[in-house]
């Protein structure tokens, strides 16, 4: 007779009680997704500083009235609070200080990927799709690719763009925002 393990999904709010008792602490690099506590990788120099640069280029090319979030949560459903490396969302005038960004919020993901590549499409795109997060951004360090999804169906995206040298990336909700490769890699 073969048995099968049934694994234990966490909610939302059992993911914070487990902080709450001491079970996960600040220094635990973790996000839940899909009800898993699923262990983030390191951030090293070369992430770090792509993270920075794309957070110095939104800034200056973004209007006040969108927020520019850098590695924080953001709500997707109950059993799903990932800390992508970059959100834009919409203006909240609390900071979102009462709540992460839910799906209705956010406008553009970005994932900056190293060693994390095939977690960013294969786990990462899905769980964007279906919570339907209109554009996710995947850069990708070792290539040197930005690859644009959006157009999300159920938990695929049907619009798929490489970005690579010489080209220009132009967001589907924000007209005025036009990066150049060359800005986010520079050489």
């Amino acid at each position: 007779m073969t048995s099968y393990l049934q694994r234990k999904l966490f909610s939302v709010a059992e993911y914070y009680q487990l902080a709450q008792v001491g079970i996960l602490n600040e220094s635990d690099r973790v996000e839940l997704i899909n009800g898993e506590i699923i262990k983030m990788s390191p951030i090293n120099s070369p992430h770090g500083g792509m993270v920075n640069r794309l957070t110095r280029i939104l800034y200056k090319m973004l209007d006040d009235q969108l927020m520019i979030t850098v590695q924080n949560p953001i709500s997707l459903d109950n059993y799903s609070e990932p800390e992508p490396d970059l959100v834009v969302a919409k203006f909240d005038s609390d900071d979102y200080a009462k709540k992460h960004p839910c799906p209705a919020d956010v406008l553009l993901i970005i994932e900056v990927s190293d060693s994390t590549l095939e977690k960013d499409r294969s786990v990462k795109s899905p769980l964007y799709a279906k919570a339907g997060i209109k554009e996710y951004w995947i850069v990708d360090l070792v290539n040197k690719k930005i690859e644009i999804y959006r157009e999300p169906v159920e938990d695929e995206y049907h619009f798929k763009q490489i970005i690579s040298k010489k080209d220009q990336i132009v967001t589907a909700d924000f007209k005025d925002l036009n990066i150049l490769y060359q800005t986010i890699f520079p050489k």
